[in-house]
């Protein structure tokens, strides 16, 4: 079941015109699996075709008492409190499935449906490779800029979204995670039994994971490890290395230097524990951090490298171009229409766009890559990047 959260805080709905009637239109679950068909690829990123979609949740006691458009006007201060009540009289937001009036009061546990013309953000359009398909298991090699599973704005352009759309491949549960923005190994199982397997060994300290990052600088020669706790603060979404053992939550991985250019450094990053960011917020606070993490680097180090990020970057995205340029081909009799393929919704403040609004922007991947999960009698892999090729 969806949080309320979800149902609207990271969505972005749109009003329906009254001449729109709801018989014209499909709504989705999240019992409709994604189609190959669903994505579109536009200027080097892969979109997900706008679709009509029912959020659900159930009133807490805390909104208990409040009017329908009190309650979203107040726990959803991204929108202005003329569109909740616009939503609410044509029927986009309703209660036990009915509509009702702008001043109902509603009660604990009743039902809220929120009907919205969904526009998830664009990914980058790399395939998502799988690497070993077993009875059992499944790995992938996850691209950077996708989410792994269904999360906040983001349903079918994930790997198992895709995965599901253009391989057939479901039911699949993931048994670790990487951030969006990080590329490399993704190990998936085929049943919920092999899945709880796999976490109980991880979380019994049996799994050894490996991954490359490139970071600014020329990284000690001697092993180091970091024995820091680490603090997230969900709000601004970012993590921060504590010296007070009575603050955050214990963390420790090793760094060992692979090579060096003598700008950058290939290290080789082995956490001991599992927390959020672990890895960016440990090599920050040796003073080496990731190369082009924007939300870790420093003034002082990100001006050590300045020039040669800069041209890797460009670099990087001159690949990415033709490698986009290639797979835009093979879809372009797919998607002929671009951007004209999909039903305007004339009420939208996301339509024409095929993304919603704040998602203009290019992305690039960060240079930190999972390249390896070991265990108990199994071992996966993962090729490396092509920005880690300081590698000899």
């Amino acid at each position: 079941m969806a949080s309320v959260a979800q149902l609207n805080n990271d969505e972005q709905e749109e009003k329906e015109e009254e001449s729109m009637g709801v018989g014209e239109i499909v709504w989705q679950t999240p019992a409709n699996p994604p189609q190959r068909s669903d994505y579109i690829f536009h200027n080097g990123r892969r979109h997900v075709r706008p679709y009509y979609f029912e959020f659900i949740a159930h009133v807490k006691n805390r909104w208990a008492g409040k009017t329908i458009v009190d309650l979203f006007a107040e726990e959803f201060k991204g929108r202005p409190y003329e569109y909740f009540v616009d939503a609410v009289k044509c029927g986009r937001i309703q209660v036990d499935g009915e509509m009702v009036p702008v001043s109902y009061i509603v009660k604990s546990s009743q039902k809220i449906s929120h009907f919205l013309h969904r526009h998830e953000p664009p990914v980058m359009a790399w395939d998502v490779k799988i690497l070993k398909e077993e009875a059992e298991v499944l790995t992938v090699c996850k691209p950077a800029s996708v989410p792994v599973h269904p999360c906040g704005q983001y349903r079918k352009n994930t790997v198992v979204g895709i995965l599901q759309a253009e391989h057939g491949l479901a039911p699949l549960f993931p048994i670790h995670r990487l951030d969006r923005l990080v590329s490399g190994l993704l190990i998936l199982s085929r049943n919920a039994s092999k899945a709880d397997l796999f976490r109980q060994q991880i979380e019994s300290g049996l799994v050894k994971k490996q991954y490359l990052a490139k970071v600014v600088g020329v990284f000690p020669e001697e092993e180091q490890v970091v024995d820091v706790n680490i603090n997230y603060n969900a709000r601004e979404g970012k993590s921060t290395a504590e010296d007070t053992p009575t603050k955050g939550k214990a963390a420790q991985t090793k760094f060992t230097r692979i090579c060096s250019d003598g700008v950058h450094s290939i290290v080789l990053c082995e956490p001991i524990t599992g927390r959020t960011h672990q890895i960016r917020v440990h090599l920050q606070y040796t003073g080496y951090p990731i190369a082009n993490d924007a939300l870790y680097l420093t003034k002082e180090t990100s001006g050590r490298s300045v020039q040669k990020t800069s041209t890797d970057g460009a670099a990087a995205i001159s690949a990415c171009s033709r490698a986009r340029d290639i797979e835009e081909d093979c879809v372009n009799a797919r998607n002929e229409k671009s951007n004209e393929d999909f039903r305007i919704d004339p009420m939208c403040t996301n339509c024409p766009n095929l993304g919603p609004k704040g998602y203009d922007r290019e992305e690039e991947g960060l240079w930190l890559h999972c390249v390896q999960y070991s265990g108990p009698g199994w071992i996966y892999e993962c090729p490396y990047p092509e920005w880690a090729s300081l590698i000899k």
